[in-house]
């Protein structure tokens, strides 16, 4: 796969390379779970006095795969390569140090002669906080409650904009029930990970996501939350029972067309 190819290529300039202590990938290529169409999520672990020489010579690094078509030089959660090759691979070349890596997801060692990444072992998840959990009721019901302005409002563009956001929430309320290991994941994963009988009601939410027919979506998403509404408030805490009301309040609103 040509994945596999880039990343032997890439990593083998990398090595060569005396910033580098470490090379991990993440993302689906970390998990194994990757086909011909992943992108590659390659991290390096440098010293800090190390980074500003490293950084310039990512490029040179990134080219012994092949001549990218378009390549960007942005931070998110670390300097950040985003390079794009006329085979259409996509890579991601994160640069990180010690005190800038990220605990979460899972990865694969591809050169640590230190060792130095046995100490996250233990780190390795997919599951969400209880306050992540809450944060995503509370976004459920929000981006319900702004479908409900801007269908009002008749903006028919605006409104499925709006459940599109309720939807992102919704797939993580309902992966932390059904598959809570590989929550952070969101919607990405639902086609591997959540029950059938689900997936199909949420394809059936995501073709009626249209300027024409959002209202009949969003009635949708409220009979799939509605289902789920004992097992949410089982999950939220004493201090939670006004985000929880909020959510009530906004499935029986959209389910009685007020």
């Amino acid at each position: 796969m040509r994945q596999e190819i880039a990343l032997d290529k890439v990593t083998a300039s990398l090595k060569g390379d005396s910033s580098i202590r470490c090379i991990f990938i993440k993302g689906s290529m970390g998990r194994k779970e990757y086909d011909e169409h992943s992108d590659i999520d390659l991290y390096c672990l440098v010293d800090e006095s190390d980074e500003e020489a490293f950084l310039k010579r990512r490029l040179d690094h990134l080219r012994a795969y092949k001549e990218m078509i378009f390549h960007d030089d942005i931070f998110i959660i670390a300097p950040q390569i985003i390079a794009i090759y006329e085979d259409w691979l996509h890579i991601d070349l994160f640069t990180v140090t010690e005190k800038t890596i990220q605990h979460k997801d899972f990865f694969a060692v591809l050169y640590d002669p230190e060792n130095l990444m046995e100490k996250y072992k233990n780190d390795q998840h997919l599951t969400i906080t209880s306050e992540a959990f809450r944060d995503s009721v509370l976004d459920a019901a929000w981006f319900l409650f702004q479908h409900k302005k801007a269908a009002n409002r008749g903006n028919h563009t605006w409104a499925p904009e709006m459940l599109r956001h309720t939807m992102r929430n919704v797939a993580t309320i309902l992966l932390a029930r059904y598959a809570s290991e590989r929550a952070l994941l969101g919607l990405k994963t639902i086609h591997r990970d959540l029950p059938m009988d689900i997936q199909h009601k949420i394809e059936n939410i995501y073709e009626l996501m249209t300027p024409s027919h959002h209202s009949e979506s969003a009635v949708c998403i409220a009979s799939l939350l509605k289902e789920q509404l004992e097992w949410i408030k089982g999950e939220m805490g004493e201090e939670d029972q006004q985000t929880y009301s909020f959510l009530v309040l906004m499935v029986e609103t959209v389910l009685n067309g007020v």
